[in-house]
């Protein structure tokens, strides 16, 4: 077998391994790292497959972010007699995943393209940000619900408008069942 814009083989632990966690998370469709398997797809095997397993949770539960946990599983597997370990990483849901040492920049965010990683551009790090932080803060209730907006209110009526009712949902201000969302708690008045 050869690497494939899903697979990913590694004849050993590396350095490069969080780069391709990475670019797995960033991509639409997750992928597979081997380990213990080099390019040309011979099996190698890992002397100490169960430590690596463990070095492996750690680095990227530690060098990721956001929180890569719960989307990669780390299988052992057998092949050709020989101990290899076998990372799925799903597709992340919160793009872009990026080393922690390193930031939302272009040395730290990858993507998968062919059979590589490489660094995504920084444009495409700053719409899957700004897509983020809008889908998640307006999916989230607001503590507070007594929203009143009425310095937004007067202002209207003071440029000859009125506030109509649908302002909220049209602003963007409402959960999808309705309630204020985070965006609308800004609007709170003390």
């Amino acid at each position: 077998m050869t690497e494939t814009n899903r697979i990913e083989y590694k004849r050993e632990l590396s350095d490069g391994l969080e780069k391709e966690v990475i670019a797995f998370l960033n991509y639409r469709e997750g992928g597979i790292i081997y380990i213990g398997i080099d390019k040309n797809g011979n099996t190698y095997g890992l002397p100490d497959a169960d430590g690596d397993q463990l070095k492996i949770k750690d680095r990227l539960k530690n060098n990721i972010r956001p929180s890569a946990l719960g989307l990669f599983d780390i299988v052992s597997e057998e092949r050709d007699g020989k101990n290899i370990l076998k990372i799925i990483v799903a597709s992340g849901p919160e793009k872009p995943y990026y080393l922690k040492k390193y930031g939302m920049s272009e040395k730290g965010c990858f993507i998968r393209l062919g059979s590589a990683a490489e660094p995504m551009p920084q444009k495409m790090i700053d719409e899957l940000f700004a897509k983020r932080t809008r889908n998640s803060i307006s999916k989230i209730k607001a503590g507070r619900q007594d929203l009143s907006f009425s310095q937004l209110k007067i202002y209207y009526e003071e440029s000859g408008h009125t506030l109509g009712k649908a302002f909220a949902k049209n602003l963007e201000l409402l959960t999808e069942d309705g309630a204020f969302n985070y965006s609308g708690s800004f609007g709170r008045q003390e």
